[in-house]
């Protein structure tokens, strides 16, 4: 996901991370937490991450959480889903430990700097 962060929600996204209420009511639990802690901001404030999504619509359930905070840019399976097991059927919750979910978040993970850095400035 690329994202960025609404300017009149930057201190309410702030508290709700730092609070742990980020995502609150949301199937994905702690997910939002995890990504957050993950992310990465870019020299222009666009912030990305990896969002594991199991559902059809890519971020059907997750989508109102994210846009409180953020206006999202880009939305992009990490691969085809005709070759994602869990889509499939092959194997179910196959993106928790799916090594294209790993390859991505690595490849994110060495550019721009840690986004919790500048949450809370």
């Amino acid at each position: 996901m690329t994202a960025r962060i609404r300017p009149e929600k930057q201190a309410a996204l702030a508290e709700a991370i730092d609070r742990g209420t980020l995502g609150r009511g949301s199937i994905a639990g702690d997910e939002y937490l995890r990504n957050m802690a993950a992310a990465r901001q870019d020299e222009n404030g666009r912030i990305r991450w990896v969002e594991v999504c199991f559902c059809e619509t890519p971020l059907a359930e997750e989508r109102p959480y994210w846009e409180e905070y953020f206006q999202l840019d880009q939305v992009q399976d990490a691969h085809a889903r005709s070759r994602c097991r869990d889509v499939t059927g092959e194997e179910p919750w196959a993106c928790v430990d799916c090594d294209c979910t790993a390859r991505l978040e690595s490849r994110i993970a060495t550019r721009g700097r840690p986004f919790r850095s500048h949450s809370n400035s």
